[in-house]
Order: C-alpha cells, then structure tokens, then sequence
C-alpha cells in the first residue's frame, strides 16, 4: 500500500501553490489572491494572503538567510524547496503569531508534497538553525554598503542605487519600507447605485471604520475593521476598490456630461468608469486596450457598476487612431501608459524582481509614442492626461519634456490636485512613504490651438 502523504495547513498549500505560479509562469500574486477558492475560511484566506505577499517583499533578505544557513547558493536549490524555505522562513521572522514547530513542519510537509521528500531533512536543518538565530539580520558579514542596504531593505541593488540618487538615501530607505508594508484599503462609491451615506452607515453597523480621502474627493479610505465585509458591497456593484491616488487621476481629466472622451490604454478599467461615474454616465467614453481578453474584463466591470457610457474597442494605441477625421476629435484623452509599476509594490511586490534598468528605458520609449498618438485626438482647448503608477523620472517627467519639445501647442496647465502633491514644474507626485498611497505621476495637458 502505498504511504499516504501528510496534509498540509490549506492557506500554506495556497500560498506555496501561488508562489509557485508568479515564480515559474510570472503569474501576478495579486490576480491569484483575488481567485483564491472560496472554500478557504476567512482566516485561511487572510494567512494565505499574507504568507504570499510577505514572502515576495521580503525575497532577497529570506534568500540571504537561506544561503547563510543552507551553505549554498539559491540558484542549486529547486524552485519548489526554495519556495517552501521561504515559506517557513517568512513565518518564523515576521509571523509571531505562528509557532515555530509550524513554521517547519508544515514547510518540510510542502516539500514533500511538491513530490521533492528527499530535500526535506535540508528544509528542516535550514528552518531550525534559522530559529535558533532569531537575531541575526540578512546582511550580517555584507561589506559593501550599497548589497548590505539592497539586503536589508529587500529591493534590488539597481534600484536602491537609482532611487538613493533621485530623491536621497533617507526617503530611499522609508520609500522601501513603505513598500515592503500592507497598503491601506480604499474604495470609491458609485453613486449611480447608491448614495454615499448608505454605503457608510452599511459600513459602519458590521465594524468597518472609514474616513474621507485627504488627496482624492469621493474617495474613502478602511481606517478599521474586517475588510472581508467590503467584498459585498463590491459583488453588489456599490463600491469599487481603487487607490486612493489612482482614484485621482479621473477627477483630473475632468470629464463631463456630454464630452467625447478616450481612454487610450483602459483595461482593467479602473479609471475608465471613475471617468464614467464622475461624468453621471452622461459622456461618450471610448476604452481602448491592445488585448482584447483584457477588455472583456472591463466591459463586465461596467455591467457590474451599471455604466452604460463606455465603449470598448481593441487596437494598437501607436498605430494611427481609426475614429480620428477632421472635427471627430475628444474633448478629453487619458493616456495612462502601460510602465514599470514601481510605485504599485507594496501590492504587487514581484515586479520588483522582474524589472531591470533596461525595462524603464524601453517603456519611456513605448509611453512617448502612446502620448504623441493620444494628442493627435485632443481637440483645441481640450485636455489631455498623462499617468503612470511609476516613481521613475524618465517614464514621467522625461516623457513629457520630451514630447513637449516637438508639440508646441500643447501646454501645462494647473492640475487641481491638493498643493502638496504638485511639483515645482506643476505635475502631480504620489509617494508610498510619503502620502500613503501607491506612487503616481500625473501631468495635465492643454491644446492651445
């Protein structure tokens, strides 16, 4: 008879089994979270939740520590013990709550329910040397400053190097941190369903403690309480969760009733139907995105919240613009580029170990063609947006300059956004560290002529 396999906790199962595909498939562990069985209990799904994301922001300094006890690099070490170390180690650093018999134990079981048993007499020596130094930190016996803090903080070295000479080592250091911490929870009201009072007074009589946005009119950030109680109003259509800072980015294009508007690089649809919802569903929106499975996901987002104003349609937002003839221009044009996403990782803290200087550069290059191609469509006197959620000069303030030098009849103009997000050229700047929100740039455009 053959020997049955010992069973593993369900959340541990579900995050080994997430961290399995963002390593192997470059899945996004936040898609994979959100999909998670709904036969897993509240609390299975939130340790699960947090075992995923803490691993992944804490990856380089888990793998010092794994080299450090193990006395071999990462790179010999198959991909699925690998993950179950850091599982286990992830836990016995961060997780007081977990005992420490758990925390290995149940990583030796994954191991061996990955089908790779023979490493589990290496998983249990590494996890239980690792608790028994309980106080030893990632870069102890690092010489060279720049690895010691890339280790300590858990970010690469290019990019502690390069954000250490754009805004200086100590925002650096508190930038990182800020990264490798939960990011709060904030939503926004449709209002075509609901009324903001009912939303709160719902909020509030099941525990959840809410307060109004300092950067964002309308918006509304989860102070405390279960979170899991906002996944109702979400189903309903009520709600729609979104950044506070990626919230703010709608309320500057200013869209209106009765505006011809687009939207140039849509999906998934966030801004797209806070345009449609701030304009009372009253404009013409047209959402474009080059992947037209992407856009299947935003035309049932809008089904769900009760939009009726946005048209979807696939193309290529560099080639020439189909629907753009003589006086068929928009009264407003988003263009919020696809980029490196370095202000989203404290929710999506794998792009960090995905991105490599070479990526901005290319991506400055893809956003400059997605900008100029935008512009073709803005009438005189209309606006035109430019966003990322990048913290990175040359896929912001690099790609405006840049495009402003061959578009004179553009120019920048006050943005309405809370003074202390506009910068001295007059664009908007989100930091982590800073305003508590994800990392947004944003520059409004006028046509003069």
């Amino acid at each position: 008879m053959p020997k049955q396999r010992e069973s593993v906790s369900p959340a541990r199962s579900a995050a080994f089994d997430i961290l399995s595909r963002v390593a192997k498939e470059n899945s996004y562990a936040s898609v994979l979270i959100a999909s998670l069985s709904d036969d897993l209990s509240r609390e299975d799904r939130s340790l699960a939740q947090e075992i995923v994301l803490g691993v992944l922001r804490w990856q380089l300094s888990l793998d010092a520590l794994i080299e450090r006890y193990s006395g071999r690099s990462i790179n010999r070490l198959d991909v699925e013990v690998l993950i179950a170390l850091r599982i286990g180690l992830y836990q016995l650093r961060n997780l007081t709550r977990v005992p420490q018999s758990a925390a290995v134990n149940e990583s030796v079981k994954l191991v061996k329910r990955a089908r790779v048993g023979s490493a589990a007499p290496l998983v249990n020596a590494v996890l239980r040397k690792a608790a028994n130094q309980p106080n030893e930190t990632a870069s102890d016996g690092v010489t060279d400053p720049l690895e010691s803090e890339a280790v300590d903080l858990s970010h690469p070295r290019w990019m502690i190097e390069r954000w250490s000479r754009a805004f200086g080592k100590d925002d650096t250091r508190l930038l990182a941190l800020a990264n490798n911490s939960a990011p709060t929870v904030a939503f926004r009201i449709n209002t075509l369903q609901t009324s903001a009072e009912t939303v709160r007074s719902s909020l509030s009589d099941n525990g959840v403690r809410v307060r109004e946005s300092r950067i964002t009119a309308g918006a509304y950030v989860v102070e405390s309480g279960r979170t899991a109680v906002l996944a109702d109003a979400v189903r309903a259509g009520q709600i729609y969760i979104q950044d506070e800072a990626s919230q703010l980015i709608a309320t500057l294009l200013d869209g209106r009733r009765g505006h011809r508007i687009l939207d140039l690089c849509a999906a998934p649809g966030s801004k797209t139907t806070h345009i449609a919802l701030l304009a009372a569903d009253a404009a013409q929106i047209i959402a474009c995105d080059l992947h037209h499975h992407r856009l299947i996901d935003l035309v049932a987002t809008c089904k769900r919240l009760g939009i009726e104003s946005v048209e979807a349609l696939a193309l290529d937002g560099k080639e020439p613009l189909p629907f753009i003839s003589g006086a068929d221009v928009f009264d407003r044009v988003l263009v919020d580029a696809p980029c490196s996403g370095t202000g989203t990782l404290r929710g999506n803290p794998e792009i960090k170990w995905r991105l490599t200087p070479n990526d901005i550069i290319r991506l400055a290059d893809l956003q400059l063609e997605l900008l100029n191609r935008g512009a073709s469509a803005v009438a005189i006197e209309g606006r035109l947006v430019y966003s990322t959620c990048s913290l990175e000069g040359e896929e912001n303030e690099g790609v405006v300059r840049r495009f402003l030098e061959g578009a004179d009849q553009f120019d920048v103009i006050e943005p309405g956004a809370p003074a202390d997000l506009v910068t001295r050229e007059g664009f908007v700047r989100t930091y982590p560290h800073r305003h508590g929100t994800d990392g947004f740039f944003a520059a409004v455009l006028r046509r003069k002529r």
